[in-house]
């Protein structure tokens, strides 16, 4: 096996944030206003898969506003905890594989993709099998982070998302951190080839304008210089803010 896959089969035993209910909550709130502000509020009978389920607490939250949500992860011991933890008769976990997905085409009106792409050995073929289980019109609520960040937030490193391979697998050694540098980061043009064959509707810019509205306010409170940075950088060097949120949609 690969070193890769093996991290991601027990990511969340390594990873407090996925078992972190107040964290979790905070950006399944900011998915549910997104998608209501998209889909005009009419999202009550919608089918929701998401490809990053974890232990579950993204999902029971979605499942509260939409009509049926299926959460998928390749993490054996994260879908135990969701499946014994959050029973709702609309809720439904499976092991499963973001680079090959246990459903058929057109099966979905929503697909949660968030902070996963850089998780997985091939995002081209998690992004082709998104696509392949929407239905036509549908949308992916993609979240990602940006290669070109000061501070990779897994390892806590500065630069080391932009560095080299090679480098960076001998940078997370030296500093104590993993044996192996997993994620694998795109830059933003990256990131637009990557999702090259959906319709980007972009809400980033609409999220840091307006914060409140968005269940963003925690990290950007208005009026703070962290406010005023953030809509400077949208407006004038896009390509270089931390993350974006788009909605991938199918033609």
């Amino acid at each position: 096996m690969k070193p890769e896959r093996g991290y991601q089969l027990n990511f969340s035993d390594s990873n407090p944030a996925m078992k972190d209910s107040e964290s979790r909550i905070r950006k399944a709130k900011t998915m549910v206003a997104v998608l209501n502000d998209y889909f005009c509020d009419d999202i009550q009978t919608l089918r929701v898969l998401d490809v990053g389920a974890s232990t579950g607490i993204i999902d029971h939250y979605l499942a509260q506003h939409f009509g049926s949500v299926t959460g998928i992860d390749i993490d054996k011991s994260a879908i135990q905890i969701a499946s014994k933890e959050f029973i709702l008769a609309n809720l439904h976990f499976q092991i499963g594989d973001a680079m090959a997905i246990d459903a058929p085409h057109d099966s979905f009106d929503i697909v949660i993709c968030s902070q996963v792409y850089e998780h997985v050995p091939n995002a081209k073929k998690m992004i082709e099998e998104i696509y392949r289980v929407l239905r036509p019109g549908g949308v992916c609520y993609f979240a990602a982070s940006n290669r070109l960040m000061w501070n990779e937030p897994h390892y806590n490193l500065p630069l080391l998302s932009v560095l080299p391979r090679k480098i960076a697998h001998k940078y997370v050694r030296m500093a104590g951190r993993a044996d192996f540098y997993h994620e694998l980061h795109f830059s933003y043009w990256g990131l637009r080839k990557l999702v090259n064959r959906y319709q980007v509707i972009d809400y980033t810019s609409r999220i840091v304008e307006h914060p409140d509205r968005f269940g963003a306010s925690y990290m950007m409170p208005t009026g703070i210089f962290k406010h005023r940075l953030a809509r400077w950088m949208v407006r004038y060097v896009f390509w270089a803010i931390p993350g974006y949120i788009w909605l991938l949609k199918k033609p």
